[in-house]
């Protein structure tokens, strides 16, 4: 007898999909098959994260046809496709801020006319789910009480809760530490052995070769090249994205530090619920060279950035370039740190580096207003601060290059061009970077690194916090580990390996 053919767990046939001129999805087609993980891949604005959101129902599809399991589905709201078996976990998370991690859980599925007995029935699932899976939330947290680490675990309990046979993640390791994402691959691995199908959309190579089965690339709005994962490389798979060989690693030459330009002693903070958030930090940064900050997120690295950046206040010294920066008091903002020649790109672009509602052009300028050059008399020259907004997008590759577009309207790479273009063309002394290439595709990682070293290659110093490990050591010079708010040591990139960083991370002392 003939072998039964299995259905595709998803078969979408000429998905097409445009908001306004732009052609976001064209004529896609793309099967995923029961029981495995298949990755999506391609550059920021390629059209991954629509195409999903069309399988999920959160966008229409112009044309094209959606299957599931070999039956044709009309999928027109993210409802039906709760209904149709699929869970999707989108990159800016869904979640009502002032609700509860339980209220999220069973948003929009209450069993029952009482809220009383929903909430109960989903309390005793969740903790089920949380033993099952290692995904431990307080289910009574308010969820703007919570890091974006713990944010990202509800996001991936609510679709657990749903009981989905297909699971979408959109860059789900965007906001979690390594070890939190090992930990989430232990889970999907694990979903896969029950039989469910997952679809990550990531742009880290590193993850698709490590936990896919099958990985399909896009480039702008099209589906170029769908391969097995045990048959591909980076190498081949960043080509593929972006059209052109892509370095992979930062090539730079050695640095040749100069003077001090931030030294750091005694530094202590105390965050507003009488946390001590930095004990006692002692740290230089010279000239010339790149210094990285390594940790799982939450000891203190945010801290510092924070208080170094002008959002924070503490106790201790702080001299740049010799002179004492105020850490306390009226002078202690972000506007003073600027006029002492220090540009900070902070780690969350969407929260602290943009508005996204305001155009380009107005996100370029902020914190930099007064600069005469933007003035004519007393009012702001409008024209002039657009001409300037052209000239960085232009040497900065921000696509679309629109000064007039509202800055929630580029993608997360783009936004964070636009930023670092904002900070890094003011000239300073002193640069605090964090998380520099948070959800940022292959192609602009590449650009950003090396917009970061030219800037290290003209004798700026720069402080550099990042919870890629990879990324720690392929851009810095130096770095230093920190733990529960204190330096744990020092390293330097060719005399250590991530072993010995991450006995640091945890805490442990480990001789020179």
């Amino acid at each position: 007898m003939p072998a039964t053919t299995v259905a595709p767990a998803i078969e979408l046939k000429g998905i097409s999909k445009a908001f306004g001129p732009v052609q976001a999805n064209k004529d896609i087609s793309i099967r995923v098959m029961p029981g495995t993980i298949h990755g999506i891949i391609g550059e920021n604005g390629a059209g991954k994260s629509t195409l999903m959101s069309i399988l999920y129902g959160f966008y229409k599809a112009d044309a094209g046809e959606v299957f599931i399991s070999g039956a044709k589905t009309d999928i027109p709201d993210s409802q039906a496709a709760i209904s149709a078996g699929i869970g999707m976990v989108f990159q800016h998370f869904k979640l009502v801020e002032n609700f509860t991690v339980l209220e999220n859980i069973i948003l929009g599925v209450e069993d029952g006319w009482s809220l009383n007995t929903s909430l109960g029935k989903a309390r005793k699932e969740l903790l089920g789910l949380e033993q099952e899976y290692g995904l431990n939330v307080n289910p009574d947290a308010v969820i703007e009480d919570l890091g974006v680490g713990m944010q990202q675990r509800v996001e991936i309990l609510k679709a657990l809760y749903r009981r989905a046979d297909i699971l979408i993640l959109d860059e789900p390791t965007g906001v979690l530490t390594p070890a939190e994402a090992d930990q989430l691959f232990r889970i999907l691995g694990r979903l896969r052995e029950e039989g469910k199908t997952i679809v990550l959309i990531t742009h880290k190579l590193r993850e698709i070769m490590d936990i896919t089965d099958t990985v399909s690339v896009m480039r702008r709005g099209e589906m170029t090249a769908t391969v097995k994962t045990a048959e591909t490389s980076p190498e081949h798979l960043a080509e593929l994205m972006v059209g052109r060989k892509v370095l992979l690693r930062v090539d730079k030459a050695p640095a040749t530090p100069g003077k001090v330009v931030l030294d750091i002693k005694n530094l202590h903070v105390t965050d507003e619920a009488g946390v001590e958030r930095l004990k006692g930090i002692d740290l230089q940064v010279r000239a010339g060279e790149i210094v990285g900050i390594a940790g799982v997120a939450g000891n203190g690295q945010s801290e510092l950035l924070a208080l170094l950046g002008g959002y924070a206040h503490g106790t201790g010294t702080v001299l740049l370039n010799g002179d004492p920066i105020e850490l306390s008091g009226k002078h202690a903002d972000g506007q003073s740190r600027r006029a002492r020649g220090i540009a900070h790109v902070p780690e969350d672009r969407q929260r602290e580096g943009l508005i996204l509602g305001f155009h380009a052009w107005e996100n370029t300028a902020f914190g930099y207003h007064r600069d005469p050059a933007y003035q004519s008399g007393p009012l702001m020259n409008n024209a002039a601060i657009r001409a300037d907004t052209e000239a960085k997008m232009e040497r900065f590759d921000v696509r679309p290059p629109n000064p007039k577009l509202a800055a929630k309207n580029f993608s997360g790479g783009n936004q964070q061009k636009i930023v670092l273009a904002r900070e890094i063309e003011r000239n300073p002394d002193l640069l605090l970077v964090g998380q520099p290439t948070r959800g940022v595709d292959i192609g602009a990682i590449e650009f950003i690194h090396q917009q970061i070293v030219a800037l290290r290659d003209q004798g700026k110093a720069i402080l550099l916090v990042s919870v890629e490990l990879e990324e720690i050591f392929s851009l810095s010079d130096r770095i230093a580990v920190m733990f529960d708010g204190h330096i744990m040591g020092e390293r330097l990139p060719d005399q250590t390996d991530e072993k010995e960083l991450g006995m640091l991370m945890a805490g442990m002392e480990v001789p020179l």
